[in-house]
């Protein structure tokens, strides 16, 4: 069987020159900003010129681009690996940024393949990341005319691969710990406005779920889960990753700090942890700061998604899987 797997995710400016094009993309983006075309897109470009600034200088402390392109294909090459049983290729769509889904659909469609997976490397389902790239991808593969069946893997923020991959990596951390030294446990996340979550976005839920299965796995009992990446003016929820660092310092506590929505390392990761947070973190007197690895291409984690692909290609990851009160939860392809 000729299966084709896509990975999505969110992409990166692969330049200095990219930043603000790949912002204006982000914040054009209805699922991201809830406005008419005509009015959202103005926006974004205003947002965008305001804000490429400031990203810039981000990007600039980790060599001038963002390394999610080069992270997730290598993740492509595990997986492609691992399903070594099949025909098997694994496509890349990005959200916004190069390679962008319509790219990726004409690929697909010109490897012809019998099946196709989708499968976003966003553990956690939010219409803001998983659901934006699904309605994106329905676009991009019925202009290029792919024909074969398509199976969406919405999310799986208990997988037991994924757990397990984040789990070693925490051990793998906490092994490296200061004697005298009391630690907690950030499981920190991006955050999202609360007027996403109180629309019905699982999001919110969804970490919750990693944090309690991370939990049980660890038998950690000193913990907090947070959100960090906060921008603009509204409310978001919390509490912040930020606030959580200075309470630690008023305590004394040292921190390990574990990313659990993002699986490959990029600008929130290696600037905002390790440098921003790491600083504040010296600043208000917290006595040692570590932060776990993403999993990356951890064995456990690879081979959680190919069992996830498999499950996929079997039926088993139809039908929903949030909570009623999650009105916009994605369900066999559609949101509800």
């Amino acid at each position: 069987m000729r299966l084709a797997v896509v990975l999505f995710n969110l992409g990166g400016p692969d330049s200095l020159a990219a930043v603000e094009p790949f912002l204006t993309n982000l914040f054009s983006d209805p699922a991201v900003i809830s406005l008419p075309g005509f009015l959202r897109k103005p926006l974004a470009r205003f947002i965008a010129r305001k804000r490429a600034p400031v990203a810039r200088e981000i990007y600039h402390k980790i060599g001038g681009r963002s390394p999610i392109l080069e992270e997730t294909q290598a993740q492509a090459d595990a997986l492609q690996v691992e399903l070594s049983e099949f025909d098997t290729r694994v496509f890349i769509a990005m959200r916004h940024w190069k390679p962008f889904g319509d790219e990726t659909a004409k690929a697909v469609a010109a490897f012809a393949p019998d099946e196709i997976v989708a499968l976003p490397l966003y553990p956690q389902f939010s219409t803001t990341t998983s659901g934006s790239s699904f309605l994106d991808w329905k676009r991009a593969a019925r202009a290029a005319r792919v024909t074969a069946p398509i199976h969406e893997i919405c999310c799986y923020p208990e997988e037991p691969g994924f757990i397990a991959g984040i789990a070693g990596l925490v051990r793998e951390t906490l092994a490296k710990a200061k004697p005298g030294i009391s630690y907690r446990v950030l499981w920190s996340a991006h955050g999202l406005p609360k007027r996403v979550i109180s629309s019905g976005d699982p999001y919110q839920g969804q970490i919750e779920k990693t944090a309690a299965a991370l939990v049980d796995a660890l038998g950690i009992t000193d913990f907090s889960i947070c959100y960090q990446s906060r921008v603009g003016p509204l409310e978001w929820i919390g509490p912040s990753t930020d606030g959580e660092i200075r309470r630690a310092g008023a305590e004394g506590k040292g921190l390990v700090v574990v990313p659990v929505a993002f699986v490959s390392e990029h600008s929130e990761t290696l600037v905002e942890l390790d440098i921003d947070y790491a600083k504040l973190a010296a600043e208000v007197g917290v006595p040692d700061y570590l932060r776990v690895a993403t999993v990356g291409i951890s064995p456990s984690f690879i081979g959680g998604l190919a069992g996830l692909v498999r499950g996929a290609l079997r039926g088993e990851v139809a039908g929903r899987r949030c909570p009623a009160q999650f009105c916009r939860c994605w369900q066999e392809g559609k949101q509800s």
